[in-house]
């Protein structure tokens, strides 16, 4: 309650600090206009704004030239900011907050809405994503790559690729932009809290260079840049079963709980280690010989390489232990005043000792060619785009147990909504010669090989026309233009049992094991952790496929085609001493969006099981938008904003993969699988904002936004669902009676009901320096969004961790703070930020490469950064020496199942502390 309250302080501060800062301004505005001159000459000779303040100052500017509703990065905050990834830096803006995958900001909600409403650009152009969806994993992106991020929260009708809740674009560095050249090179030494363990030790590095410079008069500017990273992955975590249900308990099934009772099947505490390395390069070539052609080529490439093990204690609690005497009994059991199971002791139960491996590679490149032309009146550009997406991932898991078997035990649990849950097992599990690869309760093991394959290319021709004088004084030049996508994305993913070999039960070798793991965090001593992909190799024999019949939906193609067509008219005019900008247009997208897969019809002669299946369609979507900024006196700005809006649906709910069959007894079929007509999400905005500037030193905003989503796309059982198209081929097994029926129930991804979205956004950001000199130095960055939905979904495919009753939108926070102090003089700069967010629904992967969501505790991360850099009078100039700390209140991350006091998942990753060093040549 305490960070809530300071949060919400910190933007009552600056409220109540704007008329202060706006009447110290109105004083200085009744100075004459020569005198005003004469200052601001001075100014410029002897003030150089650097540093923290530079980039504050370059993103307000942004801001405030804007005709729709924006809010920006400059390259100098993302340089200075304590991130590994650009999505760190992204989540500090207001209405923009971050859910934490493996530690790290990883996807973005903007206002209120998960991140599959949002679009990302690069430069301008959509690109392509290495997940099974189309959102980007912003944390493949380093920060030292990155010039500016503007985040438009309005449309126009020329964004090309926009999103509903909003679009995210991403620029790198355009070296005729530079004055003088630049080189600069930087490194971090990073450590975890979490220390050393298994074959990972608590160290890592980054490591970062590029290079601008300026040819042939300054017409040729090439930028070439170059980031490093190699950080370890420490995790503690205790995971409890889903779903929490009274349905065993009512029914007898687990001995010892009360009838009625919330209780969870099981149990598990690990640690996670490996490392995670990435590599990026982006560089740009900018030719422009003369004032009509500038031409532009910019690559990207980025590959990362994550290599992890999960070595964990797991305990099955559903009366199940390989079907030996005596079965479960809970003794002592605690039941809270809510009917949860909170503790008690478990005997009859048969734990196992688990290795889960999980090998990751990502690679994404993307290409771009802009060429710009100016003749007399009119502005042409043309441009050119490819951009690729690959993951290949290995998933991998042994399962140990004492033998020889049964060697069942009595282990006693305690269930924390606060903090780690314990448990205290009987028997000792710390030995490794004690422990076989067997044939445990849960098998001795499984694999997968997941795939993905993400291809875009496109291409746009636009022109700015100037319009005749008549119309010039209020509507200076008309944007028209045409845009061509194809997207194309491939899901493979092989699987199988992972059997032991001819040898048989098998004890871990010494050469293969590596440091024990310590779960005291959890109650529990130490455990083996061990070379899992090396005990296969040398055990066991792993053989996935893809063609068995619970395998062949899960592989699939989407491809979209669109056609963007769109005119806008800017607008350039004054009433009165009232200046008004904006542009009022309309955007049309023509989509052709199909979907192959294959589904099994078991009624087939062997051999001729697996069939093909296709299916698409075709629709227009018209999208007018408006955009006004009206400029009143004393640097206050009134933006207006209304448009149509629409998002694609998911990649994975388009997938034409499905399961089906026919009931024998009925006739009647039914199936389940991906939807390719699905519709886009849709909806009708208004934004109302009100920001009053200071200079490009300071701001205050306030800003109010409106969505109404015509539709939702929700997974619903489809009743009387045509199944024609699947039931040519089938044939009827011998002994079928009944005549089979067209229609059937399928269960499936389809276009419901939507709701209502609005949001308040707080934002300031001012030096104290305005209010007394004795503060120069100081500043404050501050921002607080309330959101409120009435639209409630249905997930069935989450029903295990969210239930069966309708749930609000995923991503949706109702409370999201930022704030930032720093301080910066004299070459020596601080700043402290801190973001918080209320609970929401979030969106995890679970052991079955499946998307599922479940109830995440908000939460509160708080990072800092301390820094000096030399004068230029000193022989070090240019060298900056800095210490960071990210998560320093080590928050963690908590899941839970409906109530919080039925716990899911409770994670620490450590604080991380970086020692590291700039040169700036």
């Amino acid at each position: 309650m305490l960070n809530h309250k300071r949060s919400a302080l910190s933007i009552a501060l600056a409220v109540v600090l704007a008329p202060t800062l706006a009447s110290a301004q109105s004083t200085q505005n009744t100075t004459t206009p020569a005198a005003t001159a004469a200052t601001a000459a001075t100014n410029l000779d002897t003030v150089q704004v650097t540093g923290i303040r530079r980039g504050i100052e370059n993103a307000i500017a942004i801001k405030q030239d804007a005709t729709s509703v924006v809010e920006a990065i400059s390259a100098e905050d993302i340089g200075k900011l304590p991130d590994v990834s650009i999505a760190e830096s992204i989540s500090r803006l207001p209405g923009l907050a971050a859910q934490r995958v493996a530690g790290r900001a990883q996807v973005i909600s903007v206002r209120g809405l998960s991140p599959d409403f949002a679009t990302t650009l690069l430069n301008g152009r959509e690109v392509v994503s290495t997940g099974d969806n189309r959102g980007v994993e912003f944390d493949q992106y380093p920060s030292e790559l990155v010039n500016g991020v503007t985040v438009y929260k309005t449309p126009d009708a020329a964004l090309v690729g926009q999103g509903l809740s909003g679009t995210i674009d991403m620029q790198t560095a355009r070296p005729l932009s530079f004055p003088d050249r630049v080189i600069a090179v930087s490194g971090r030494y990073q450590k975890s809290s979490l220390g050393r363990a298994a074959d990972t030790d608590p160290y890592g590095n980054r490591f970062s260079a590029s290079y601008i410079d300026q040819f042939l008069d300054k017409t040729l500017g090439i930028a070439i840049g170059y980031a490093h990273s190699d950080m370890p992955i420490q995790e503690n975590q205790v995971g409890l079963y889903e779903p929490w249900t009274t349905e065993h308990t009512t029914n007898g099934n687990r001995p010892g709980v009360a009838a009625g009772t919330y209780f969870t099947d099981g149990i598990k505490a690990l640690r996670r280690t490996g490392n995670n390395k990435r590599d990026g390069v982006m560089a740009t070539i900018q030719f422009r010989p003369n004032n009509s052609w500038t031409s532009t080529f910019d690559a990207f490439h980025t590959e990362a390489e994550q290599i992890d093990t999960a070595n964990q204690f797991e305990l099955n609690l559903s009366n199940y232990n390989g079907n030996y005497t005596p079965g479960l009994l809970v003794s002592n059991p605690q039941v809270n005043a809510n009917g949860t199971f909170t503790g008690g002791t478990a005997s009859g139960v048969y734990p196992l000792v688990r290795g889960m491996y999980n090998k990751r590679k990502d690679k994404i490149d993307a290409f771009g060619w802009n060429n710009e032309f100016t003749f007399g009146s009119v502005k042409l550009v043309a441009d050119l785009n490819y951009s690729k997406a690959t993951r290949d991932e290995l998933n991998l898991e042994n399962n140990l147990q004492l033998t020889p078997m049964p060697q069942l035990d009595t282990v006693g649990v305690q269930f924390r909504q606060d903090g780690f849950s314990q448990i205290s097992p009987g028997l000792n599990y710390s030995n490794p010669d004690a422990l076989f690869l067997t044939n445990t309760i849960y098998g001795s093991g499984y694999g997968k090989v997941p795939k993905v394959e993400d291809r875009l290319k496109g291409g746009k021709l636009a022109a700015t026309i100037a319009l005749p004088e008549a119309m010039a004084s209020w509507a200076p030049d008309l944007d028209i233009g045409v845009n061509y996508a194809d997207r194309r994305k491939v899901k493979t993913q092989s699987e199988g049992n992972i059997l032991l070999g001819a040898q048989g039960d098998a004890n871990i070798a010494s050469d293969l094991q590596y440091r024990p793991v310590n779960l005291g965090f959890a109650g529990l001593g130490t455990i083996p952790a061990w070379n899992v992909p090396g005990a296969v190799g040398r055990y066991m024999t792993f053989n996935p496929v893809d063609n068995l019949d619970y395998l062949i939906p899960k592989s699939w193609t989407v491809q979209e085609k669109i056609t963007t067509a769109w005119a806008r008219l800017n607008i350039n005019t004054d009433i009165g001493v009232v200046g008004v900008r904006g542009n009022i247009g309309v955007q049309m997208q023509h989509t052709d969006q199909s979907s192959d897969s294959r589904y099994w019809d078991s009624s087939q002669a062997a051999g001729n099981n697996i069939q093909p299946y296709s299916d698409g369609r075709k629709y227009n979507d018209w999208l007018p938008s408006l955009n006004l900024a009206f400029m009143f006196p004393h640097e206050q700005t009134l933006r207006f904003a209304a448009a149509k809006q629409v998002a694609r649906p998911r990649v994975d709910q388009m997938r034409a993969g499905l399961e089906f069959g026919v009931d024998t007894g009925t006739g009647r079929p039914g199936g389940s699988g991906g939807n390719p007509l699905l519709d886009p999400w849709r909806a009708t905005a208004l934004d109302l904002s009100y920001e009053k500037y200071f200079g490009e030193k300071a701001y205050v905003a306030a800003a109010i936004f409106y969505k109404d989503l015509k539709s939702y796309v929700y997974t619903q059982s489809v009743d009387n669902y045509d199944f024609t198209g699947l039931l040519g081929n089938y044939v009827p097994p011998p002994g079928m009676v009944v005549p089979v029926l067209p229609t059937g129930t399928f269960s499936t991804p389809v276009n419901g009901k939507g709701g209502t979205l609005k949001g308040l956004e707080l934002t300031a950001s001012f030096p104290l320096e305005m209010l007394t000199d004795s503060l120069r130095g100081f500043g404050v960055q501050a921002s607080a969004t309330f959101n409120k939905s009435d639209i409630q979904i249905l997930d069935p495919e989450s029903a295990s961790s969210v239930g069966t009753d309708p749930i609000s939108l995923p991503g949706l926070s109702k409370r999201v703070y930022n704030f930032t102090a720093y301080y910066e003089r004299s070459g020596f700069e601080a700043r402290v930020s801190q973001r918080r967010r209320s609970d929401f629904i979030g969106e995890i992967g679970n052991f079955n490469g499946n998307r599922t969501l479940r109830y995440v505790v908000g939460e509160n991360v708080t990072d800092a950064q301390v820094s000096y850099t030399f004068s230029d009078s000193s022989t070090l100039r240019g060298l900056t020496l800095l210490l960071q700390g990210s998560n320093l209140t080590n928050e963690p991350y908590r899941t839970y199942a409906g109530s919080k006091d039925r716990p899911l998942e409770y994670i620490e990753w450590g604080r991380t502390y970086m020692l590291g060093v700039n040169y700036k040549f």
